[in-house]
């Protein structure tokens, strides 16, 4: 029989990876039409590659301070969003995907490391905690992702 840490830390994965009661991340990147990714609509603030660069960088950005001592923060907000509404190549957007893909998967295994206290304050922060990054990344990415589907079905490149 599970324990409750096991429940946990297994509801936490699945919310990061699978996105429960939303499209999860991968999906709503998956076939995104490649000359659509810097095309905004009307109204809207972000194109979808600075909607994954944000993505990936934010994750990137949580996982580094949940696990590296010598963390340094980034600049905000320069540093945490594109200027550029495109990338500079195709091979640049799929590079961010895999990315993001990896940096989900390492943040999953950090969860799921039954020897990762999820309770503790990381010794570098200020009181936050594995818990609360992982939370923090699971609705980060849920609200950004949120945005990206609308971004889709505003360019006519989302199915229901």
């Amino acid at each position: 029989m599970p324990t409750e840490d096991t429940l946990l830390r297994d509801q936490l994965v699945d919310s990061l990876l699978k996105g429960q009661a939303h499209v999860d991340t991968l999906s709503a990147l998956k076939d995104f039409p490649e000359e659509l990714y810097g095309k905004k609509p009307k109204g809207s603030p972000h194109s979808a590659w600075q909607l994954l660069e944000h993505i990936r960088f934010a994750l990137n950005d949580l996982l580094v301070f949940s696990t590296n001592p010598n963390y340094v923060p980034p600049k905000w907000p320069e540093a945490y969003w594109p200027k550029e509404s495109a990338p500079e190549t195709p091979v640049a957007w799929r590079t961010s995907v895999k990315a993001l893909k990896a940096d989900l998967n390492d943040f999953a295994k950090l969860i799921q490391n039954p020897e990762s206290n999820l309770y503790a304050p990381i010794p570098w922060g200020e009181g936050q905690t594995l818990l609360r990054e992982a939370l923090l990344a699971i609705d980060h990415n849920s609200y950004h992702i949120g945005q990206l589907v609308i971004l889709r079905k505003q360019l006519d490149a989302w199915e229901d």
